[in-house]
């Protein structure tokens, strides 16, 4: 199993068990959760952007050169 996979199903599991607590752990889950989501949307991005996040280049793959594109 992927250790996403597995962060996933943690993710899900501290929902699950801090709801209703009252505690503030509800509150830590959801964060972790968006937290997580946002790296997900941050590495499509960067997987799918025509320029990098300045407006530059996209950032270079690995062991991809400069100068072939």
């Amino acid at each position: 199993m992927s250790t996403d996979t597995e962060k996933h199903r943690a993710l899900l599991s501290a929902l699950g068990d801090a709801q209703g607590k009252g505690d503030g752990s509800f509150e830590r889950a959801v964060t972790d959760a968006f937290e997580h989501v946002f790296e997900h949307l941050g590495r499509l991005n960067d997987h799918v952007s025509l320029v990098g996040p300045d407006g530059s280049d996209p950032h270079l793959k690995p062991g991809e050169s400069p100068t072939l594109r």
